[in-house]
């Protein structure tokens, strides 16, 4: 009887130690909007119902990027920016992102972007294009938040910008290595 408690224990605890560890490899709720609120700031009212809403809908990443983009467009737009990604279970990499996009849509804005990422395996996977809808409206400043998805892999890259922009569009984000003025 003592031998079989001990092989049933012997076999529970990996499992457990293993669901532990899994979570360990995802950043928690409080940590990113700790973490957002200190990269973005004062002036970050709302950012918390815009975290908890992206939780909901995925629950927690296991990677992000911070950093800042610049973006334009009359009908036609171009987007570019650079920061740096962090996987939770450790190493960080700087990545740049280009993307055109096509809509209506008009004006300039900066940012800075907090991006959380989903189902991630590498930082090496995330460098190609991920289609992209996009919609703002910047006077003066604002936050907004949106999804880009390939494969498995999510991207929410929530963006506090200033400008003077407005309208709806589509295209994609290209994450590379290194910067290009090439938006294609």
């Amino acid at each position: 009887m003592i031998k079989r408690i001990f092989i049933l224990i012997s076999i529970i605890i990996p499992l457990l130690s293993a669901s532990v560890f899994a979570e360990d490899d995802n950043y928690d709720k409080n940590s990113i909007i700790n973490d957002a609120a200190d990269f973005f700031g004062e002036g970050t009212e709302g950012l918390g119902e815009v975290i908890e809403k992206i939780f909901k809908q995925h629950g927690r990443p296991n990677a992000i990027i911070k950093g800042e983009e610049a973006s334009g467009a009359l009908g036609i737009g171009a987007r570019y920016g650079n920061g740096t990604l962090t996987m939770k279970k450790g190493g960080s990499t700087t990545v740049h992102w280009t993307g055109p996009s096509i809509g209506f849509d008009a004006g300039a804005n900066a940012s800075k972007v907090f991006v959380l990422i989903y189902h991630l395996p590498n930082a090496g996977a995330l460098f190609q294009r991920f289609p992209a809808v996009d919609g703002s409206l910047y006077f003066i400043g604002g936050i907004s938040a949106n999804y880009h998805q390939s494969d498995n892999i999510i991207l929410a890259p929530m963006r506090l910008g200033a400008g003077l922009r407005a309208g709806v569009n589509v295209g994609y984000m290209k994450y590379t290595r290194k910067k290009t003025w090439n938006p294609f």
